[in-house]
């Protein structure tokens, strides 16, 4: 359940009816606004009282050093934060002298509203002050997804009940005094006052700052413009110091007699520009945004999602509040990667600070996979940039004595910024996850543009880092030692499976591209040779099985470690990283999230249907979900294993992570990895979306093998393939095939293949779920919606 206490479940927005102070930061994470360039976190328009303040640019960051208590080679030196940059949302109020902070006077009523459809975030509010005079206060907010550089607010005070002056007061301001959470690793790591002025200016309506960063030697511009609406008599006046550019607006109100305030903001930031040129660059977006207007702005954000919608929308029955979660993750997903434009799409997106604003193997493996399908744009916008940093993944590469190239496991700028290399540079299988987001989507879009472009490249150099990272044991089997699968549990493992079956598909699908594109494979030095060692080396690729138990293992001998003692593990010690070492973690059997279970997604013809359900079944009972970006996976085999309670569980924990802040961490910002499991669970889970490898190493086919579970009678959805649009409508006994546009596309239903035209719609049986005993969590991590319906069951008499 969503246990914010103000949300309301609606199908196309998120509303707050009432200010709860207690979940402030978690509605300012819920709350915001981006466009993959510009993030401004929810905070309220008078900026205080506030959870964590937050502006940010992609990819606008400060180093600092990381400390080691002994040093190594090949250790990153420094590390990377995601700062709080100018932030120009900021409209402070004054009633009769007293400010507007909701904590003090009487808040009479309070509702902030996010509209899915539109991308504004409306606010409208009733306040009497300490001294008694009551006001209105409306808003409304945007980031633009047509003009990247720029944000919008509407602002407007109105007094209810007599005559009252006022004073409004616009500002940009740098470098913020940010709160400071203390104990989690996954927060931020602090860093105060990291912008350094080299320019202010307040000049009739028009503000502007300059800042630089310290460290990363970034300059970042924010200008902001204002049209003002008011009585006779209003008046501005407007100062600038070097972190503070100020318009303030007065007047005399009564009843009936509005003052309007709408502020235009542009920011620009630059490693390479100059001061003038970053300057001219933020005066001319916000001029832009001025001539656009308000209602222009809102048009064009409307018209904009009115094109997403048409092809990303997922449409749920039988439980409304599924059916809002899944558009308010589509939505922020989106937000998280529409105008990245060759930037890094991070954890939190631009949310939050949680994880320093890194991105991660996470981006390519669960928000990718949804933007291939919905927005194909962005993906390619994301793997060039994974593409531009392929410079300092083959330098990093070298310093670990590989070919090819070594991607970071966490950065911002392309250097790897882990400090603690078990989970980080241990965890090659990030460069597989590369692969295969580079795979995926020049299957899905036919970008051949691309494929012999950048694609070819990240394909060659991460079928390189493979070839020389394993070896050949004497029996011709190739073994990938010493590194960390996505279950970051276990570190340091022979063979982990997962990694080794993305890089066997990694191998075979470099080189098949070369002999695609003989012309580029020559560029890039691949000979017949080279694409012949790596088709062995796939062919020969280690897949640890234990016969006794008749399961794939997660690494070489996993299954013969001790299993952790769950049973003496209580509740309050989840999750595990926070409460035990992981020397302890390392040498026993804890999953902390999917891994096996996400080889078998990502893989899906590397097992057979029997050796899913018995891997699965082993599993579950291993797996603790300490982290987000278990839940989806698992939601995802357990309805392909015929688990559809199971399946409907795990799909409602991915969908309410930040919505029901079931981590205790959305203050930090959104998972984005988890929301973007919202429509794997919907759409690879219960419409059983797979990807089916051919023998080259081309992905040639898509298929669907869909069944809901009893809580939802009809699931709809569309998926972008190659300029066509497929609608795919399912209900419990059958499903519909629709192309809404596009020449015919064969795709399989349960394993049989069918042409879809759009002509006409063809209908296909759903067939049962196979029957299964159902599989066992450990103690005490049965997903809560499975707890809480087991409860409510009636006991069956003997």
């Amino acid at each position: 359940m969503i246990t914010h206490p103000s949300f309301t479940v609606e199908p196309w927005c998120l509303r707050e009816t009432d200010l709860n102070l207690d979940v402030l930061a978690q509605s300012e994470s819920v709350f915001a606004l981006s466009n993959g360039h510009i993030g401004w976190r929810g905070n309220l328009d008078e900026g205080e009282p506030h959870g964590l303040p937050g502006a940010y640019l992609n990819g606008v960051h400060e180093r600092h050093p990381l400390p080691y208590a002994e040093a190594g080679y090949g250790y990153p030196e420094s590390g990377q934060t995601l700062i709080n940059v100018t932030d120009g949302k900021i409209i402070r109020l004054l009633v009769d002298d007293h400010p507007c902070d909701l904590r003090y006077g009487r808040l009479l009523e309070h509702e902030r509203v996010l509209d899915f459809r539109s991308g504004v975030l409306s606010r409208t509010a009733r306040w009497t002050s300490p001294g008694g005079s009551t006001v209105r206060i409306t808003s409304r907010r945007l980031v633009s997804f047509t003009q990247r550089a720029v944000a919008a607010i509407v602002y407007e005070v109105e007094p209810v009940d007599g005559q009252v002056s006022v004073a409004v007061q616009s500002e940009l301001v740098a470098n913020e005094q940010l709160p400071r959470f203390e104990g989690d690793p996954r927060v931020a790591a602090a860093t105060d006052s990291p912008l350094i002025a080299e320019e202010d200016f307040a000049q009739g309506t028009r503000l502007r700052l300059v800042h630089r960063t310290g460290g990363s030697v970034l300059r970042v511009g924010a200008a902001a413009d204002h049209l003002v609406e008011g009585p006779e008599g209003t008046g501005w006046t407007s100062q600038s110091e070097p972190d503070v550019s100020r318009l303030t607006v007065t007047a005399d109100l009564v009843p009936g007699q509005p003052l309007r305030l709408i502020k235009f903001v542009a920011y620009g930031w630059s490693g390479e520009r100059s001061l003038p040129a970053v300057h001219d660059q933020v005066d001319g977006a916000v001029a832009a945004a001025v001539s656009t207007g308000w209602e222009g702005l809102v048009d064009a954000q409307r018209a904009y999602l009115d094109r997403f919608w048409a092809g990303a929308d997922v449409e749920v029955e039988g439980d409304a509040q599924i059916q809002q979660a899944v558009r308010f993750a589509l939505f922020h997903v989106l937000q998280a990667a529409a105008r990245g434009e060759n930037r890094a799409i991070p954890a939190k997106g631009l949310t939050g600070t949680g994880y320093d604003g890194h991105s991660f193997w996470d981006t390519e493996s669960y928000v990718l996979p949804l933007l291939t399908f919905t927005a194909p744009e962005a993906v390619a916008s994301a793997l060039r940039w994974r593409h531009g940093t392929l410079p300092a993944a083959r330098e990093r590469a070298r310093q670990l004595g590989l070919s090819g190239a070594t991607f970071p496991w966490r950065t911002i700028d392309g250097a790897e910024c882990s400090a603690y290399w078990p989970a980080g540079t241990a965890a090659f299988h990030i460069n597989a996850d590369i692969a295969m987001a580079a795979i995926r989507y020049v299957m899905v879009s036919g970008d051949t543009d691309f494929e012999r472009g950048e694609g070819i490249e990240l394909l060659v150099d991460t079928a390189r880092l493979w070839r020389s990272l394993g070896h050949h044991d004497a029996d011709g089997v190739f073994h990938i030692d010493g590194v960390t699968g996505p279950d970051e549990y276990s570190a340091i493992a022979r063979d982990n499976l997962y990694t080794n079956l993305m890089a066997r598909q990694n191998l075979m699908a470099a080189a098949a591209v070369t002999m695609r594109h003989p012309d580029r494979a020559a560029e890039l030095g691949v000979d017949d040779e080279e694409a012949a060692v790596w088709r062995d080396a796939a062919a020969r690729m280690a897949q640890p099985y234990n016969e006794a138990l008749g399961v794939h293992e997660q690494s070489a001998g996993f299954t013969r470690f001790q299993r952790w003692d769950f049973e003496a593990t209580p509740a309050e010690h989840y999750p595990l990283l926070l409460h035990y070492p992981y020397f302890d973690l390392y040498r026993k059997q804890v999953v902390k999230q999917a891994d096996v279970v996400l080889a078998m997604v990502e893989c899906p013809d590397a097992f057979s249907d029997e050796e899913k359900a018995r891997n699965f079944a082993y599993y579950e009972a291993l797996t603790v979900r300490d982290s987000s970006l278990s839940a989806c996976c698992q939601a995802v085999l357990a309805a392909e294993t015929g688990h559809l309670r199971l399946a409907y569980a795990y799909l409602t924990e991915a969908a309410l992570m930040d919505l029901g802040d079931l981590e205790h961490n959305t203050r930090d910002g959104l998972h984005i990895a988890s929301l973007a499991g919202t429509w794997i669970a919907l759409v690879a889970g219960f419409g059983g979306l797979r990807r089916y490898a051919g023998e080259d190493g081309q992905q040639d086919l898509l298929g669907f093998a869909p069944r809901l579970p009893e809580a939802l009678s009809r699931v709809a959805f569309t998926v972008l393939v190659r300029g066509r649009r497929l609608t795919v409508d399912l209900e419990q006994t059958r499903a519909r095939y629709r192309l809404v546009e596009g020449e015919p596309l064969v795709v399989l239903h349960h394993g049989e293949p069918m042409t879809v035209t759009a002509d006409a719609a063809v209908d296909r049986p759903v067939p049962p779920a196979p029957v299964r005993p159902e599989p066992q969590q450990p103690r005490g991590r049965r997903p809560e919606g499975l707890r809480d319906a087991d409860e409510a069951a009636p006991e069956t008499p003997e």
